[in-house]
């Protein structure tokens, strides 16, 4: 059962490419050079991602502290 999703709004990102250094196993550059989150899907104005393990969320929560632009969010999910 996921314990956190990871909130990304890609079109407020500025390629910065600091998401994809620190934790390249949950983040690529795209082909327009934007941050995006592996295995997530669209969901209205963003992408989401759940994720299972506190690794896989402090790795996550890693990314997000870094964006210059604020943009990744790590959420625990209610039960």
């Amino acid at each position: 059962m996921p314990t956190h999703t990871i909130i990304h709004f890609k079109q407020d990102c500025i390629s910065c490419g600091a998401c994809a250094a620190i934790t390249p196993e949950f983040w690529v550059m795209d082909e327009q050079g934007l941050a995006h989150l592996k295995e997530a899907q669209p969901v209205n104005n963003h992408w989401e991602r759940s994720i299972q393990t506190e690794e896989e969320r402090a790795r996550n929560q890693e990314a997000a502290d870094c964006c210059p632009v604020n943009i990744i969010q790590v959420r625990k999910v209610e039960k």
